[in-house]
């Protein structure tokens, strides 16, 4: 992961943290939603990630006539054979990118539901399953921002983390002119991890230790989230097993066997905050998520040392 974390970081400049959790996403098997203005490196991530592992990746640029079909596949008459034949959608690949994934209307985007909880899908009666490891990587737009749809809560709830690039800081948005100003930084990257490697690793974090104790300071903080006065839809269950599966990865990278609390705090905004929908008045106060995130892990009891 070493390996992987040089690479990436080698095409994206001064997003240090960004970069440490789209790999925990990976190796935690979850999914990750990148949302910010155009221009600021989503795509970019995306691909350098694809890049960096040799495996078979797939870009599906979501827009507004595309089909469910286009995603999962469609079954096609054999005129030789006289039988129809599955022709694979652009979900069948162990990296898929969707590129600006809310300009795709909402049943459109419904087509990745299955595939992403349930890693297969399901056409004409027949069930394929798709091949590990498995991520899904989407690009959103703010929902300002001209031709976009929200993304229902059901999709939303899927991706284990969401990440916002932001603007790159002066150093690192020059080094970025030096070193990319001539070329496709992605033309000369080579893979530095196979997916046989990627599929070890998240059986490693499979066996990391979770004690009791973690357990239930995640379950604190969900608890906290569904009964939160700005909140009218708190972490549902999922959010609850993505953040245990993710601090257990953050605790691999970590170089750590067991979870401790830190593993969770560092991850509850970027877990939680997609998931969860502010009350009204708090839509009217023009209160952020990730600062009630951040006041709900504050005053949640640390657990206690067993």
């Amino acid at each position: 992961m070493d390996r992987v974390r040089a690479t990436v970081s080698s095409v994206i400049e001064g997003k240090s943290d960004r970069i440490d959790t789209a790999l925990i996403v990976l190796l935690a098997e979850g999914h990750l939603l990148l949302e910010d203005v155009p221009g600021v490196g989503k795509t970019m991530l995306s691909r350098t990630i694809a890049r960096s592992i040799d495996c078979t990746s797939h870009r599906i640029q979501f827009t507004p006539d595309l089909l469910p079909s286009d995603i999962t596949g469609v079954s096609v008459f054999n005129q030789q054979t006289r039988e129809f034949e599955f022709k694979p959608g652009g979900i069948f690949a162990n990296i898929v990118i969707g590129d600006e994934i809310n300009r795709a209307s909402p049943k459109t985007q419904s087509a990745l539901l299955e595939a992403m909880a349930e890693r297969q899908v399901s056409t004409d009666g027949v069930t394929h399953e798709l091949e590990a490891p498995f991520m899904v990587v989407a690009t959103q737009n703010p929902i300002e921002m001209e031709g976009t749809y929200h993304l229902p809560e059901a999709q939303r709830d899927r991706f284990m983390a969401r990440i916002t690039m932001g603007y790159p800081e002066r150093g690192a948005e020059l080094e970025m002119l030096e070193h990319h100003g001539a070329g496709n930084p992605l033309d000369d990257l080579a893979p530095v991890a196979s997916a046989e490697e990627i599929r070890s690793l998240v059986a490693t974090v499979r066996s990391v230790y979770a004690a009791p104790a973690i357990m239930d300071y995640i379950l604190d903080i969900a608890e906290a989230t569904r009964h939160h006065p700005d909140l009218r839809l708190g972490a549902s269950p999922r959010a609850t097993l993505h953040m245990l599966r993710a601090a257990r990865a953050r605790a691999a990278m970590s170089g750590r066997d067991y979870v401790i609390p830190d593993d969770v705090q560092a991850l509850a905004v970027p877990v939680l905050t997609h998931r969860l929908m502010p009350s009204a008045h708090a839509q009217l106060d023009g209160r952020a998520m990730a600062d009630v995130v951040t006041e709900i892990v504050d005053a949640a009891p640390l657990p206690e040392r067993g």
